[in-house]
C-alpha cells in the first residue's frame, strides 16, 4: 500500500487528509516547520508519525508519497525537497508560481523516475468525466467556446493570504487556475491570449477577465474575482447542444445536457464522499503502481504549459511577483 506524508498543515492539508483517510488510502507522517504544529495535525487526523521539519517528512523511510500543501511559493522548493529524497508528489495547485519552476519539477522527477501530478482535484471527479464521454459521443456536435467562472469573497485583511504578494495572493492563482484549467481540459492549448484586471491595493489582482482563442476559431471567456461571490458555474457549448454545470463546477456537482432547443437531453449527478479529493490520490497511486508514466488526464507537461498560460495573463495583467 502507498503511504502518504503531508507536508503542511493548514486548512487544505487538512481536507486532503480527511478525505485520504476517510476512503481508507494510508497517510504515516506529517511535517510542518514546527514540531508544535505537526504533532497537533498528526493527533487531530490520527496520523502516527510527525515530523518539526520538512526536511524530516521527506527523509522517512516508510513515506513514499508526498502531498505538498504549502503557500504557493513554497510548492516548487518543497516538491523539489521530496523528488531529491526519492518521494513522488502531488502538488497543490497552482503547480507552481511560473513555468520556470514547474519545468524544474518535470526535469526532477523524471531524472529520478517519480511521479509529479498537480492536484488539480477536478480532472477526475465523475462528472467531469462523464462531460469527456458527452462531448466525446458528438452529443453537443463541436464544440464552440468555454464559459466559467470562479469568485469567491476572501477576506478583506490587507496582510491575509488571499491579498499579500508575498504569498502569491490574487484571483488569478488561487482561483482563477480552476477555470483556465477547466479551458485547456476542453479545448487544449490556447493560440492566442487576452487579458483585463483590476488590482487590489495591495498589488495584486482583484478580478481578472480571460480570453482564450483557438486555432479551431474556438474561444474561452473566463473570469475571477477575490471580493465578490459570484455563481461558479461553467458552460461548454457546441453546435449541437450545450452542458450547463451547477456551481461549483470545480467541486463534485450536476449538470444538464440540452439540445439547440433547451430541451434536457440528460441530467448527471454523482454521489460524492467526502469533499472528493480521494480520486486525485487514487490518480497518483495509479500511476505510482504503473512505473511513474504520466496520467492522460494531467500530464506532467500539461501542468508545465498552464503555468506558462498564467504567465502570459500575468504579463498582459501587469502582475508581478518578486
Amino acid at each position: 500500500m502507498t503511504t502518504w506524508g503531508i507536508l503542511g498543515t493548514g486548512g487544505i492539508a487538512a481536507a486532503m487528509t480527511a478525505d485520504l483517510t476517510l476512503h481508507g488510502h494510508a497517510v504515516g507522517a506529517v511535517g510542518s516547520r514546527t514540531s508544535e504544529s505537526a504533532a497537533r495535525f498528526a493527533a487531530s487526523h490520527g496520523i502516527p508519525r510527525s515530523h518539526g521539519s520538512y526536511e524530516e517528512l521527506v527523509a522517512d523511510p516508510e513515506v513514499d508519497v508526498v502531498y505538498i500543501a504549502t503557500p504557493h511559493p513554497q510548492h516548487a522548493p518543497n516538491a523539489l525537497l521530496a523528488l531529491r529524497a526519492g518521494k513522488h508528489v502531488l502538488v497543490e495547485k497552482p503547480f507552481t508560481m511560473d513555468r520556470a519552476e514547474a519545468e524544474q519539477i518535470a526535469e526532477a522527477a523524471r531524472a529520478g523516475g517519480l511521479v509529479a501530478l498537480e492536484a488539480m482535484w477536478t480532472r477526475w471527479l465523475p462528472h467531469m468525466l462523464r462531460m469527456h464521454e458527452v462531448i466525446s459521443d458528438g452529443t453537443i456536435g463541436e464544440v464552440r467556446s468555454v464559459i466559467a467562472h470562479h469568485s469567491q469573497k476572501a477576506s478583506p485583511d490587507p496582510a491575509g493570504r488571499m491579498l499579500n504578494r508575498a504569498l502569491g495572493g490574487g484571483a488569478l492563482l488561487d482561483l482563477g487556475i480552476y477555470p483556465v484549467s477547466f479551458a485547456w481540459d476542453v479545448l487544449g492549448a490556447p493560440s492566442g491570449i487576452h487579458a483585463i484586471s483590476t488590482p487590489t491595493a495591495t498589488g495584486v489582482d482583484r478580478q481578472t477577465a480571460i480570453l482564450f482563442a483557438y486555432e479551431s476559431g474556438a474561444q474561452a471567456v473566463l473570469t475571477t474575482e477575490l471580493d465578490a461571490r459570484g455563481s461558479n458555474t461553467a458552460t461548454v457549448i457546441g453546435t449541437d447542444g450545450r452542458i450547463e454545470f451547477d456551481p461549483f463546477f470545480f467541486a463534485p456537482t450536476a449538470f444538464r445536457v440540452l439540445d439547440p432547443e433547451d430541451t434536457v437531453v440528460e441530467r448527471f449527478e454523482a454521489t460524492v464522499t467526502g469533499r472528493g479529493m480521494q480520486y486525485q490520490a487514487q490518480a497518483i497511486e495509479r500511476l505510482i503502481a504503473a512505473g511513474g508514466v504520466e496520467d492522460p488526464r494531467l500530464p506532467l507537461s500539461q501542468s508545465v504549459e498552464i503555468m506558462g498560460s498564467l504567465d502570459a495573463i500575468r504579463e498582459r495583467i501587469g502582475l508581478h511577483y518578486s
